[in-house]
């Protein structure tokens, strides 16, 4: 991977990216709830539904696995909860690419055994600079909120004081109390107390004594949907359809089509990067901030969704 902010319109601000994951929130109960963080973020960039594709099950491990590492599950070989038999060691995630080439500092945050743990096939982060991991105690709403507030607690202080070119932080309270008691007043408050977390990250982020002469790209994210009595796997509408909000240099109006596998690929471009086509990427950049990015000659295929206007976007202050 080269580093292409040498020499380019990049290298007057230092880059960095931030990936809140969201589990199992349904799009249209986060469009009819007050979520001020999510809210201010779409505001400043844009809010789009992603369709888990047709060979895509709607399940955890497959979704966030096509997420994070821009291929699809014929590549990265995860196809269910338990991430045995998978091809991560060809097809990592972004966090460990990005460790792994020209000194790039990585940050990952999550709860969730398979994404950090040697349990059910995993880690799928395989190998970022630092991680924090917090297991809740049981499988339970209540449980899984604490991981959540401990999670977030340490991901601020770190997104606060270290110097992250790429940061993954991951929320489950909100699946959890889907599958327990079902998309009702206890799922709706779940994802009210999701956005309260982000606005802590948020607020950590632009706490930072650098901040000013930073450019940050926000981008949060959920996996799948839910049935209405909780639980997904299935293919109805509720449960593939996933959403992004995207709020950064370059990212305006919501490009007609994105896609799980454009997520890691968009954050290659917003910190300047650019993929060794050997990679063989299957996303697209939904934004090009000015530099060389991630090019179709290199592995993409096709060109940038949309062209970002000239200068840098910074998401606004609260």
């Amino acid at each position: 991977m080269t580093d292409s902010s040498k020499g380019s319109p990049m290298s007057d601000a230092v880059h960095r990216v931030l990936v809140v994951g969201i589990d199992g929130v349904r799009l249209d109960t986060l469009n009819r709830l007050p979520t001020p963080h999510l809210d201010s973020l779409a505001a400043d960039g844009f809010l789009t539904p992603i369709e888990v594709d047709d060979r895509t099950p709607t399940m955890s491990g497959p979704c966030w696995a096509t997420i994070v590492t821009g291929v699809g599950v014929e590549k990265h070989g995860v196809w269910s909860n338990d991430f045995s038999g998978h091809r991560l060691d060809v097809f990592p995630d972004f966090a460990t690419r990005l460790a792994g080439r020209n000194g790039r500092r990585t940050f990952v945050a999550a709860g969730w055994q398979p994404l950090l743990q040697a349990r059910d096939g995993g880690p799928l982060f395989r190998a970022p600079s630092r991680t924090a991991y917090v297991s809740p105690a049981e499988d339970t709403p209540e449980a899984w909120e604490t991981c959540d507030e401990q999670i977030t607690e340490e991901a601020a202080g770190v997104l606060a004081g270290d110097d992250m070119d790429a940061s993954f932080v991951y929320l489950g309270a909100p699946d959890e109390t889907a599958h327990v008691l079902g998309c009702g007043a206890a799922y709706e408050a779940a994802i009210l107390r999701a956005d309260a977390r982000l606005g802590r990250l948020l607020d950590a982020v632009r706490s930072r004594p650098a901040y000013a002469g930073e450019q940050w790209t926000v981008l949060v994210v959920t996996d799948h949907g839910h049935v209405d009595a909780g639980g997904h796997g299935g293919r109805s509408s509720w449960e593939r359809t996933a959403w992004l909000i995207a709020a950064g240099p370059g990212l305006g109006s919501a490009p007609p089509r994105v896609r799980q596998v454009d997520v890691a690929t968009q954050v290659f471009v917003s910190l300047g990067c650019e993929s060794d086509r050997h990679w063989t990427l299957e996303g697209r950049p939904f934004a090009d901030i000015g530099t060389a990015g991630l090019r179709a000659s290199e592995g993409t295929p096709g060109a940038p969704h949309t062209r970002a206007a000239p200068g840098l976007v910074r998401f606004s202050r609260a």
